[in-house]
């Protein structure tokens, strides 16, 4: 194996695991903001209690998260240094805007909210929790215009070999990132969402803390049901934007090896990616084109005449990501996310008619927790390997990114070490949350005595 594809792996093993933690931290930091923002108008103690307890488990995922994102902003340096040294001015503002701003936001007020609890009136002590929110989406949304840069790259110039940010505004208004970052963030809802009822549930069922529990439940099935319904509709949109900005990736989600029109959908298809042809495909006529332009007919390009296309645009070379990976990835994401809208339909549905939660459907929700991890993780491998072989999409190649200088063995042994610490901390995260979780409320309160 070559410095290229160890340094490939490396960084798809820590952005998976680092990807682990943050989406959870998106939406629990919300939802606890929620929950304590009940508490000041109503004044119950349930809810101070609810507060802090689902507040503990944002503070272990929140920690996590922050040790294994720290890693991967050094990756750029360290085996990326040629991609940082093309696009350091464009890609290094919006991290740089991120650590300075946003990050700082959040772990600053997350320090009052953890000690202001007695020091602090009610109504300033919510305040400080929603600006952890604020901050922890807004980290995300500068991390998204960056990678967005990546997946469409907009103001900018290339001078003496190195491409150089004119126009910040357009960075900003990268319409990609309008897309991607409501998506992730929903994304990080619905996760919040799943995790808070899975837990609440198996306590229900245990018949610990019933009042708490079933208003953590209620509360999380409105969240989590909007969350993701939108998620599904913004994905819509973001998929009609890829057969628009990257053709490709969408001809290697549906294995569409001719370009078509009307164009057909695909159920199922073994792919021949060396022949670039199917051994065994299942389609459903017209069905792409009425996703990717809300009409039966529309030309959605094939994976065959955009290699010709761009070979004559960008020069000789193999512009087909790994179809197999594409395509199954985004239905792992798309059959993950179907299946939560119905179970939280179903919970929702418990809700509203507050019913008695029991049956087996409902004592599946624990095991349901996954279901967001499984969504989250594919979304992310069909996004940046869809991209493939651009790190920067049309403008730099991912070979030409990495840091020549380096060993196969160095970036090897790197890459054991931080997949076996990451390992642990993985484990260690999901060990605590579990711990706590099970707990229930009277962890924190013991605490506090």
């Amino acid at each position: 194996m070559d410095v290229l594809t160890l340094s490939r792996l490396q960084f798809a093993v820590t952005t998976v695991y680092h990807f682990f933690f943050v989406p959870l931290t998106l939406g629990l930091s919300v939802l606890t903001a929620i929950m304590e923002t009940i508490y000041v108008r109503t004044g119950q103690d349930v809810y101070k209690r609810m507060t802090k307890f689902w507040g503990m488990l944002f503070l272990i995922n929140f920690a996590m998260g922050v040790v294994t994102g720290i890693v991967q902003e050094f990756q750029f340096g360290m085996n990326w240094s040629e991609y940082s040294r093309f696009v350091g001015d464009i890609f290094g503002a919006p991290l740089a805007i991120e650590a300075l701003l946003a990050f700082f936001l959040e772990s600053t007020f997350l320090g009052v909210w953890i000690f202001g609890w007695d020091r602090l009136s009610k109504g300033w002590h919510a305040a400080t929790i929603w600006l952890v929110a604020i901050g922890s989406n807004l980290s995300a949304l500068w991390i998204l215009i960056a990678n967005s840069f990546m997946q469409h790259p907009v103001g900018f110039v290339v001078e003496n070999g190195r491409a150089v940010m004119n126009d910040f505004g357009a960075l900003l208004a990268n319409r990609y990132v309008w897309y991607q970052f409501p998506h992730t963030v929903l994304s990080g809802f619905t996760t919040a969402a799943f995790f808070v009822v899975g837990i609440s549930v198996y306590h229900l069922l245990r018949k610990k803390d019933v009042d708490l529990f079933r208003k953590s439940f209620n509360i999380a099935t409105v969240f989590g049901f909007i969350a993701i319904f939108l998620v599904i509709l913004v994905g819509h949109s973001q998929a009609q934007q890829m057969v628009e900005v990257q053709p490709m990736k969408m001809a290697a989600v549906e294995a569409l090896w001719e370009s078509e029109n009307p164009a057909s959908f695909s159920l199922f298809t073994v792919g021949d990616e060396a022949n670039l042809k199917d051994r065994f495909a299942l389609r459903i006529p017209y069905v792409l084109s009425i996703l990717s332009y809300n009409q039966p007919a529309g030309e959605v390009k094939g994976i065959k005449n955009l290699q010709a296309e761009y070979e004559q645009l960008y020069g000789p070379g193999y512009y087909v990501p790994s179809v197999f990976t594409t395509y199954w990835s985004f239905r792992f994401m798309v059959a993950a996310g179907f299946l939560m809208f119905a179970l939280m339909a179903f919970a929702l549905y418990k809700t509203l008619r507050n019913q008695p939660l029991n049956g087996k459907i409902i004592a599946l929700m624990p095991l349901a927790i996954a279901l967001p991890y499984i969504a989250n993780s594919a979304g992310w491998i069909l996004t940046e390997m869809g991209r493939q072989p651009w790190i920067v999409y049309g403008l730099m190649k991912t070979d030409a990114g990495f840091s020549p200088n380096l060993t196969p063995g160095l970036v090897l042994a790197s890459l054991v070490i931080f997949t076996l610490v990451y390992a642990l901390l993985m484990v260690a995260d999901i060990y605590l949350l579990t711990k706590y979780a099970k707990a229930g409320p009277s962890v924190t309160e013991a605490h506090e005595a």
